[in-house]
């Protein structure tokens, strides 16, 4: 069937569908989920004969819509939670991954660019960290203990802090998207060059592997969700400047709670990372072997998580939607 019969066959059940997803009708719950298995059913076609049309894109926007309202109506409050965590957002994430790609290299770029400007001019480490922090690191050296500066305060106090503080940092990076992006991505600049400038200016002083051993129990999880909250900022952002086939404003509302769930799945992520610096990362006697265990485990929950559990659920979403398909 041709992609223009397709939608005249259609189009009146998917306006009638969005009607209901929108709140401008009301229907049961039988005859919403009807309505979204039929959904269900067409975007898989369309995915199958429509590949890369703006077909495909708006029917599986109105896909996760209508499974958002789905889970709405059903008697799921105490599991709604759960169910936001294990389903709900890695179904809706995997449209982001593009995103997620462009938002790590261009971090990746800058810590490259840090680590360059602090080996070609030594006054960048100071203009960057600060003279305090680096006078402080310095004195540390010089005591044998270059790690000091996570011992000296009280956990608690340091788990608190550092999480609130990560916390900030990510609505920061998300918030600042509603600048067509530009926002987020000075603020992703930003942390990339104290970091690959704060590498570096270890392995200038011979203790690389000391502070990436010790840094990294915390930082890969820390690093990796500012970069998930940067991503969120660029969704937004690319709302604003790509709206596709909706409005402008319709776009960037879509984008704002695209943003805003991305940046909520962030949050027991910057949890474990502020509590393993509050009370793991300041153990800098403990074996190579365990902070490379907890690193590379780290590593490993955000990249499952992130990147291969969306994937498996939408491919199970798509197979279960195949087996149920309506002959069109």
């Amino acid at each position: 069937m041709r992609e223009a019969a397709f939608i005249k066959q259609n189009k009146d059940k998917w306006l009638t569908f969005e009607n209901v997803i929108d709140n401008k009708e009301v229907i049961s719950p039988d005859e919403l989920s009807a309505l979204y298995m039929e959904v269900t059913d067409h975007l898989s076609y369309a995915q199958t004969f429509y590949p890369n049309s703006n077909t495909l894109t708006y029917l599986n926007e109105l896909s996760i819509k209508a499974h958002q309202k789905i889970y709405k109506t059903k008697k799921e409050s105490r599991g709604r939670i759960f169910s936001f965590y294990l389903k709900e957002f890695p179904l809706s994430f995997k449209k982001h991954h593009s995103s997620l790609l462009f938002t790590f290299l261009f971090f990746l770029m800058f810590c490259l660019i840090g680590a360059y400007s602090a080996a070609e001019d030594g006054a960048f480490v100071r203009a960057v960290l600060g003279d305090a922090y680096v006078n402080m690191t310095l004195e540390n050296i010089e005591n044998e203990d270059p790690m000091a500066v996570y011992k000296k305060m009280n956990e608690v106090d340091m788990f608190v802090g550092i999480t609130l503080n990560n916390i900030r940092v990510g609505l920061m990076a998300f918030s600042l998207g509603i600048l067509l992006g530009i926002g987020t991505l000075f603020v992703l600049a930003q942390n990339a060059l104290m970091l690959g400038s704060f590498q570096y200016f270890f392995y200038d002083k011979g203790l690389l592997w000391e502070s990436a051993r010790t840094i990294w129990i915390h930082g890969t999880i820390e690093i990796a969700v500012i970069i998930i909250a940067g991503c969120a900022g660029l969704v937004v952002g690319k709302s604003i400047l790509f709206p596709k086939t909706y409005t402008r404003l319709q776009s960037f509302i879509f984008g704002i709670k695209e943003g805003v769930k991305i940046v909520i799945s962030t949050i027991p992520f910057f949890i474990i990372a502020g509590f393993l610096e509050g009370f793991v990362t300041r153990q800098t006697q403990m074996p190579d072997a365990l902070a490379l265990f907890i690193i590379l485990g780290s590593l490993a929950l955000i990249f499952y998580y992130y990147i291969i559990y969306p994937i498996q659920l939408n491919k199970k979403q798509n197979k279960n939607a195949n087996k149920t398909r309506y002959p069109i």
